[in-house]
Formats: structure tokens, C-alpha cells, sequence
């Protein structure tokens, strides 16, 4: 299982994913689960997938080999706007799933999902979830982040915490904190995590930051974060009920 956030900000976006695959306890890889497509100047797009690694893997490469070739109506690099690249995102993941799935599904589920998010010049920067049917959300100043795979565990800080107006560093701290509650709850998600952080406008080029378990920051975060639940709670007002007087 993965666990991928989004997060949808007025200075721009963060996506992460961690990086554990699974097939059995006894076979554990390290993948990254996000792609970057860009074209200097003119858009940046970040793709970060959850689900059946055959099937995301192959949606990533059908892409890739599609950029550029003028005509094709899933090359992502004519796309006028954001939700014209993620149409064809969704296309593409409806034409591999409907060439594998009937295959994949007597030994396993082989569906996926995606967080697409980018900038397109002369259009603002846009966040999508694609589901695996190929349909898809965007997020918004209301609903400023999205979750793929395991979303649960990691969303209680988000409600808490996240808005659209959270500045970019905020925002790497809610997203270090809501996969350390991840990897605290869920062992089918695992550091390093790997992230990009994006400033609306800039049109990139953009980098992957890969934040491994012993990041001096991440490490710093998570403790200091445990540390002052602890105390949270400690000033909290005692419960003066009789059972427990």
C-alpha cells in the first residue's frame, strides 16, 4: 500500500509519496511513485501514483513515450490546460486497465489511482485525484489537499491544520507529520518519502527531494511533534469523575 498526499496551496503545491512496494512480507523494494514532465518555461506536470505497480507503471510509460509526438491525443505536452492534461491521464489509465485487468484480477486487484498536479503557462496550478475508472476531483480553496492509498491515518493533522492560505513551508511540515502518523499506524508504508514542492509561477524546472528516515528535519519534526503531545495532553484538565477520583 502507498500513501500519497497532495496538497493544494495559494503559493503553489506539494505532492509526496513514500516509496514502499509490497508483494508479500518476505519481498519489500524501494520504488519512487512520482514522475515529473516538464518543458522548461512553458509546464510543469507531477504525477504521483497509489495502487497495482504493473498497472501505474505502465500509464507512466505509455505517457512518457507519447510525449511530444504531435497528433497523439494523449501526449501530454499539447494539452492546452491542466484538465485537458488529466483527461488524458484518466485516458490513458482506462486503455491499461482495460488491457490488463481481466488478466491481473484472478491474482489481484489491479486498479490505480494518481494526484496530477501542474501548471500550464497563461493557466494557474491546478491539483487533481484520478480514480482508477479514470474520472477524476479537483482540489480547491475549500478542499485544499487529496489523498491516494492509505489515506486514514494521516488525515486528522490535515483537517486540524491545512488550509489553501498555508504558506509552502507550513505545509512541508503538515506533510512530514501526516506521513510519520502513516508510518506509525501502517506498516505497508515506509519511508523515504519522496517530495516536490512547487511555487505557482515559477514553471520549474522542478526536482524530487527524496526525505529519508533519518532526515536531520524529518527527524526533528516527528520528535518535537510526539514531545508536545505529550504535553498537550499532560496540561490537560483531569477528568474529575467518580470512577476515577
Amino acid at each position: 500500500m502507498t500513501y500519497g498526499l497532495g496538497l493544494f496551496l495559494e503559493d503553489g503545491f506539494v505532492v509526496t509519496a513514500d516509496t514502499r512496494s509490497n508483494a508479500g512480507v518476505d519481498h519489500i523494494a524501494t520504488i519512487s511513485k512520482i514522475s515529473a514532465f516538464q518543458n522548461a518555461d512553458e509546464r510543469v506536470m507531477v504525477l504521483a501514483s497509489a495502487g497495482n505497480l504493473a498497472t501505474t507503471q505502465a500509464v507512466v510509460t505509455i505517457l512518457n513515450q507519447r510525449l511530444g509526438q504531435g497528433g497523439n491525443p494523449t501526449n501530454l505536452f499539447d494539452a492546452a490546460t491542466m484538465f485537458d492534461a488529466t483527461k488524458m491521464v484518466g485516458s490513458v489509465l482506462r486503455e491499461v486497465m482495460s488491457a490488463n485487468a481481466q488478466h491481473v484480477q484472478a491474482y489481484g486487484d489491479p486498479s490505480a489511482s494518481f494526484l496530477f498536479a501542474g501548471q500550464i503557462a497563461g493557466g494557474p496550478h491546478r491539483l487533481f485525484l484520478i480514480y482508477p475508472a479514470g474520472n477524476f476531483i479537483e482540489a480547491s480553496p475549500d478542499t485544499p489537499y487529496l489523498q491516494i492509498g492509505e489515506v486514514k491515518y494521516g488525515k486528522p493533522i490535515l483537517d486540524r491544520a491545512m488550509q489553501f492560505r498555508t504558506s509552502l513551508s507550513e505545509a512541508v511540515k503538515l506533510t512530514l507529520l501526516s506521513f510519520d502518523a502513516t508510518v506509525r499506524s501502517n506498516l505497508s508504508v515506509a519511508p523515504p518519502f519522496d517530495m516536490v514542492i512547487y511555487r505557482a509561477g515559477s514553471l520549474g524546472p522542478i526536482q524530487v527531494r527524496r526525505v529519508e528516515m533519518e532526515d536531520p528535519y524529518f527527524v526533528n519534526i516527528r520528535n518535537s511533534y510526539s514531545d508536545a503531545i505529550r504535553q498537550a495532553v499532560r496540561d490537560l484538565a483531569p477528568a474529575d469523575w467518580p470512577e476515577i477520583a
